[in-house]
């Protein structure tokens, strides 16, 4: 089957430039024709989609129109921009693109209404692979996703239903196994190109662990993170 874009629309809203750049070329690759454009905060999304979204009444010939949202912007979620896109624009599919793989995020994604969750650290092959479930009807999940989302529906209240958003329980800021290992090496002073040999990811998919950390610890900066691995014991 031939994938085609001609008709439809792709915006990708994501901050840091080079995962924005690689996932405006990942989407031109897996539909050739789309029109793509790009936003690097909520305010600009929202600007942009206003200015360049056609009007819902038009349709899309090539398909729904698609936008690939960073659950974190620096000037706030992109479950709001979901969120906005579900209860105004049902011909626009939503497709979270992130490094966040927990529950919490995934779920609060999910009930927020977006159509597709895919994770960041995949190559372009596998990402538009999973793009291209999207012309059978199927939602673009990353493997790991799918079977969270089986594994919730298998517990005994899952049944199908949406859980209540996450809630921290837990004093220490809890860091995923990923981001533990990087914040690991952030803390021996390695640099992001060094991190990504070193775990065999991308720069990107590294600087997209940076950016969560900085996030989840509330800090700003690589010193930051030294102290902080420090403290927990990781250097």
């Amino acid at each position: 089957m031939t994938e085609t874009g001609a008709g439809r629309h792709g915006f990708v809203i994501e901050d840091l430039k080079p995962t924005r750049l690689w996932l405006e070329d990942t989407l031109r690759r897996a539909f050739p024709g789309i029109e793509v454009a790009s936003a690097d905060s909520l305010a600009r999304a929202r600007a942009l989609l206003a200015d360049r979204l056609p009007p819902a009444d038009t349709g899309a010939a090539g398909g729904p129109h698609l936008v690939l949202v960073d659950l974190g912007l620096p000037d706030g979620s992109g479950i709001d921009l979901i969120r906005d896109l579900t209860d105004g624009r049902p011909d626009v599919m939503t497709i979270v693109t992130t490094i966040y793989d927990d529950d919490g995020h995934l779920f609060d994604a999910i009930a927020a209404g977006a159509q597709g969750y895919l994770l960041k650290d995949q190559d372009a092959g596998l990402l538009m692979q999973y793009l291209h479930r999207i012309e059978q009807g199927d939602p673009p999940l990353s493997p790991s996703i799918a079977r969270r989302m089986l594994a919730r529906l298998r517990q005994p209240d899952g049944r199908g239903h949406v859980p209540a958003p996450h809630v921290p329980t837990t004093p220490e800021t809890v860091l995923t196994p990923r981001e533990v290992e990087v914040l690991s090496l952030l803390g021996r002073g390695l640099r992001n190109a060094e991190v990504a040999r070193l775990l065999s990811l991308s720069d990107h998919t590294i600087a997209g662990y940076v950016k969560a950390i900085y996030a989840k610890l509330n800090i700003c900066s690589r010193a930051e993170a030294a102290l902080e691995a420090s403290r927990r014991g990781l250097v």
